[in-house]
This record gives structure tokens, sequence and C-alpha cells, in this order.
């Protein structure tokens, strides 16, 4: 269940450690779509044959893929702000891929608000630390600085 604070609460929320998301399974056909969908076929992503004879033991999704994921496993746990009329994907300060995620693998997000900057007119951007696991790995898959713009009511009001 996601916390849900008021508007005024906002500047309280950094430092705060949000509960981590559902685990979701890395199966080979998201690989395969996502390869599909960038054009990236590099066979250690769509080629289990070749991807055993590497290193990696098995083919493993796309840094990219595990970052398009951040949409999904960082709003499952995200807080929720009363009057919210949209939250919309607001950039990346730093993002570093760490360990490789092999298809099968399960992998989540944690997250810390480290920030909540209010950009008036009823807009508000919140930055979190992000750490996508892996289940069973000690390493992570990625660290990243995800930015949330949250949209209140007191926008459109303000516009009227």
């Amino acid at each position: 269940m996601n916390q849900t604070v008021s508007v005024q609460d906002l500047p309280g929320v950094s430092g705060q450690v949000l509960p981590p998301s559902s685990w979701m399974e890395i199966s080979q056909e998201r690989v395969n779509g996502f390869a599909d969908a960038t054009n990236d076929h590099q066979f250690i992503h769509v080629d289990p044959a070749r991807a055993a004879a590497t290193p990696f033991g098995s083919t493993i999704a796309h840094g990219f893929l595990t970052l398009s994921l951040l949409s999904h496993l960082v709003m499952e746990s995200f807080i929720r702000v009363e009057g919210t009329q949209m939250a919309l994907n607001y950039g990346l300060d730093r993002v570093r891929f760490i360990h490789p995620v092999a298809v099968g693998s399960r992998i989540r997000s944690q997250q810390k608000i480290v920030d909540a900057q209010d950009k008036g007119g009823g807009r508000w951007v919140l930055k979190t630390e992000v750490t996508v696991e892996i289940e069973g790995v000690a390493k992570p898959a990625m660290l990243a600085e995800f930015l949330v713009m949250i949209i209140t009511a007191s926008r459109s009001e303000g516009a009227r």
C-alpha cells in the first residue's frame, strides 16, 4: 500500500525510505521484445546458445531494459500526494549499471526520497535514489537517481 501525503508535507519527505517493489521476472520473451523495440539484437541478449559460451553463462537483459522498468517499479511503491493530477518521469541525474541481469532472474526496486523541490504552480520534483536488486545476487543490477514530477490540483486551479 502506497503512503499518502499532503502537498504541505512534501518538504518533509526527504530521507524517507519507501517499501520495495514487487519482484518482476525478466523473461527471454521480454528481452526479445525490447530488442525488437530498440533494434538492439546483440547476441548476448537474444541468442541463448551463443550467450551460454560467454562469461555471463546465459542471455542477459539490456541495461536500458532494466532502466525502462523503473517507471513501473518505482511507481509501485512511490508516495501518493493528495490532489495529484499526474506524475511524470522528469528524468535521471545519474545511472550506473552494476551487475548484469540474467534472463530468468527476478528484480525489484528499493528507493529513498532524497529531495522534494517545489517548482511553483502546483509542480513538485521528487528525486529518489533507486537501487534495482537481483534476487539472490549481492550486487545490485543498477543504481539511479530518478526524478518524478508531481502535478497537483492547485496547478489547474491556478490556471483558471
